[in-house]
């Protein structure tokens, strides 16, 4: 099982404290550090300093880390034109070495786009299917060959589909609850599938309808890789663990129920049960990004026993 750091900046954070937590990441053993894309706040947070950019952030931090991954859960497709999108996630893995991946979604947050005055579109499903033939199509085209695309929301022609990755395929990942199109969208486009905040039931769910879409895609449902994200929640003991429940306005119980909270034990028995379903990956959600002894207790406490 593959543990990964999930962080939401837009709750609050600068690029100093990130740079820490994913130099904690990488120290520490975990997997990736990947983040959200969002502009606005969520909840009751002032936010405070302000929004970081999902891409700007990657960027910094390819020069700052040597080994873990880096990417986003998810890139909203609203926010940017996807052959900028494309070229801008080619530098970032060039930058790092070949370590990005791509986490595509819809996007969905109408308050931040109103917010910042980005479009909202109603079709944004649509969208997001010609995005991913967008990226992926300029990402695989031969050097020295040109990229043409004519869809109902966006159309290239005679794109030199440059600059390319330094990974041969910059891993995608799509994900969501959606019964019918997420799993086909998967099926087409997904290295990996990721439900999020999902109880192991509904995980266990959706994963079989995103392998019965590979299958009559005619792609192997093994080639993908099944992954969850969970807020987390640990602590040595009660106390500790509802210190750090607070700190994030959150009940144990709660948190017990719908995420990865209590002992470490408690903690390693519940991603064992994830595993069952054929996760094989957990991005956990950090809420609370100046806790470091967090990470440490994860490490030493509950990674230690899925190695």
């Amino acid at each position: 099982m593959d543990l990964r750091i999930f962080t939401e900046p837009q709750q609050g954070a600068t690029y100093d404290t990130l740079l820490t937590v994913a130099k904690a990441t990488e120290d520490l053993g975990f997997d990736a550090f990947f983040r959200s894309d969002h502009y606005l706040r969520m909840g009751n947070v002032d936010g405070l300093p302000g929004p970081t950019d999902a891409w700007i952030t990657l960027a910094g931090l390819a020069r700052e880390t040597k080994r873990i991954r880096l990417g986003t859960l998810m890139t909203a497709g609203t926010f940017r034109l996807p052959g900028v999108l494309a070229i801008q996630v080619a530098q970032v893995d060039q930058m790092s070495g070949g370590r990005v991946e791509l986490g595509l979604g819809a996007g969905w947050f109408e308050e931040e786009h109103k917010a910042y005055g980005i479009p909202f579109p109603k079709e944004k499903f649509a969208r997001l299917e010609e995005q991913l033939a967008i990226v992926t199509g300029l990402w695989a085209t031969e050097v020295g060959k040109t990229f043409d695309f004519h869809g109902t929301y966006y159309d290239l022609t005679g794109s030199p589909a440059l600059p390319k990755p330094a990974q041969k395929k910059i891993p995608v990942l799509i994900g969501g609850h959606g019964a019918t199109r997420t799993p086909r969208l998967a099926a087409q486009y997904a290295d990996e599938f990721n439900i999020p905040f999902a109880s192991v039931e509904d995980t266990e769910r959706q994963f079989r309808r995103v392998r019965a879409a590979a299958a009559q895609a005619g792609r192997n449902a093994d080639d993908l890789v099944y992954s969850n994200a969970l807020v987390v929640c640990v602590g040595k003991d009660d106390q500790e663990v509802a210190r750090r429940a607070a700190a994030i306005g959150r009940e144990v119980d709660e948190l017990k129920a719908n995420g990865l909270a209590g002992s470490p034990a408690e903690v390693v028995d519940k991603i064992g049960r994830y595993a069952e379903t054929g996760s094989s990956r957990i991005y956990l959600q950090v809420l609370d990004l100046g806790d470091l002894d967090h990470l440490e207790l994860i490490s030493s406490q509950v990674q230690s026993q899925l190695s």
